[in-house]
């Protein structure tokens, strides 16, 4: 067919491709995968020949040795990358309080409660599991209680497409609330010193990004330096420096003002809507974390050389890797599922009217997709230690994956039933 008779809507404008390419790279399915893939693909060449050039790049350092950061590229994925992640949530979780679901206390009260509940119990079942084990090895008694949000929600999202909306809200409120949770954990239980003189001096910077996004400055070559300073110097001050992400996140402000604001759209009057500049840079920024900053964090932190099958046998021997397991496949539901029911019984209480108690089953075991933060916590917890980092990994990806094979397919049985209803309905 000749270019002249070729009909004008088989042709896709430049802006018209880029909005499709947005929008995908945004939904909850395509950043589950893609973190999938870079597991995947860090499993496959951490048990293969190429093993060998895997660890040597991801062992690699370099930076600064002045300020503390001269570090391996492993660890700026987990120190950096992951400081754009908890950016992003520090994002969320100021719009959640301030114009969200977490404003509202009564209808934030249970998925709050819930998100407690799934931390405390996977703790107490990893200490129950490795009481005899010396308190060495009892540091790791967080790893098991995050929720990566990441792989739970993609998980919902390809499973759960018929499943009431308001199951989608609560699983996102409780991870959110879990990785509050996770970040004062980490600031305080995996602090083991604090240099001040850096953290009082990590306010100037922070103070100046403060002013500037209150005063509605967007320009990055002014705010990205300022973010960079600052978590450097959060980094030297023996704080994790994932922690000032969350910082700077909170800075911004979320509602609307004369001059931090950013024009979404235009009403049929043709007056300009505005948002704040939170919900801008979670846009803007969470595409950073989901195409890059957590598919790169779990490609070099997911690499664990299993041994072949004797090596799976001693991993899940040890009483660490079994914790880790018991933690996240029977904790965060029974955690979740009895304090929602404990709670549900007082009259000020009540769950959402669409949702089923079997609805929740399924998304709390969907819950206990630890991984992201899991991994995490795992290197914080047992650096320097004689515990080998392989168990604790093959214990938190086997205890993910369990999870979400249990999760889904519950949740997936729902879907075909919800289908099904709304098929005869219609």
């Amino acid at each position: 067919m000749s270019q002249s008779r070729r009909s004008p809507r088989a042709r896709i404008l430049p802006h018209e491709l880029w909005r499709g390419i947005h929008e995908t790279a945004r939904s909850d399915a395509f950043g589950g995968i893609l973190l999938l893939v870079a597991t995947v693909a860090a499993l496959v060449l951490a048990n293969s020949p190429a093993a060998g050039w895997y660890e040597a790049l991801r062992d690699f350092r370099f930076g600064f040795s002045e300020l503390h950061l001269e570090l391996s590229v492993g660890s700026w994925a987990a120190d950096g990358l992951l400081a754009i992640f908890f950016f992003v949530v520090g994002l969320e979780l100021k719009e959640e309080f301030v114009a969200g679901k977490l404003r509202d206390p009564r209808k934030a009260a249970l998925p709050i409660a819930a998100a407690v509940g799934g931390v405390v119990v996977p703790a107490v079942i990893f200490l129950a599991v490795n009481a005899a084990s010396g308190p060495e090895v009892m540091r790791g008694w967080a790893i098991p209680t995050a929720t990566d949000i990441a792989f739970a929600v993609a998980v919902l999202a390809v499973v759960g497409r018929f499943l009431p909306p308001a199951l989608r809200v609560f699983l996102l409120t409780l991870a959110i609330v879990d990785d509050l949770i996770a970040i004062t954990i980490i600031a305080l239980a995996y602090t083991e010193s604090i240099e001040v003189q850096w953290l009082l001096l990590a306010l100037l910077p922070l103070g100046l990004f403060a002013l500037a996004v209150q005063r509605g400055i967007r320009a990055w070559w002014l705010l990205v330096p300022l973010a960079f300073v600052t978590w450097a110097l959060v980094h030297a001050s023996g704080v994790h420096a994932t922690v000032a992400g969350v910082v700077l996140g909170f800075t911004v402000p979320v509602v609307a003002t004369a001059r931090a604001k950013v024009q979404v759209r235009t009403d049929p009057d043709g007056s300009p809507v505005y948002d704040g500049l939170a919900a801008h840079f979670a846009d803007r920024w969470g595409l950073v974390a989901t195409l890059f900053a957590v598919p790169v964090f779990a490609f070099f932190s997911a690499g664990v050389a299993i041994g072949g099958l004797d090596g799976l046998r001693s991993a899940l021997a040890d009483p660490v890797t079994v914790g880790i397991m018991a933690g996240l496949v029977l904790g965060k539901p029974i955690g979740i599922l009895g304090v929602t029911f404990a709670l549900t019984r007082l009259p000020s209480l009540a769950l959402d009217r669409s949702l089923r108690w079997p609805d929740l089953v399924g998304m709390s075991f969907v819950a206990g997709i630890g991984f992201t933060v899991s991994l995490l916590v795992g290197e914080l917890a047992f650096v320097g230690t004689q515990i080998p980092m392989a168990h604790v990994k093959i214990g938190v990806l086997a205890g993910s994956l369990l999870a979400a094979l249990v999760g889904g397919a519950l949740l997936a049985g729902r879907n075909r039933r919800a289908r099904g209803t709304a098929e005869h309905v219609g």
